[in-house]
């Protein structure tokens, strides 16, 4: 996995602790669907226009699926922002 900004975890860190009305304490880089009861299908495409709008960037569908962990959502935010 490649460097990504302690910047870019934590304002997604915010934006899943708003998108699923959990307290950012218990948002980490494991954070996932399988750890987050209101990570579910609808929930994710918020959480997916959220980052959007917030990073100006525009995700794939084949993108969309693999955002399944904090970890994996900021590398692929890291790695467009750098590409962007």
């Amino acid at each position: 996995m490649s460097k990504v900004s302690g910047d870019v975890v934590e304002q997604v860190r915010e934006i899943v602790s708003d998108i699923f009305q959990i307290p950012i304490e218990q948002v980490n880089l494991d954070s996932s669907p399988e750890t987050i009861e209101a990570w579910e299908s609808i929930q994710h495409l918020n959480l997916v226009l959220a980052l959007e709008q917030e990073f100006g960037l525009s995700f794939s569908p084949e993108e969309m699926a693999t955002m399944l962990s904090v970890e994996a959502i900021s590398q692929l935010v890291s790695e467009k922002m750098v590409n962007f």
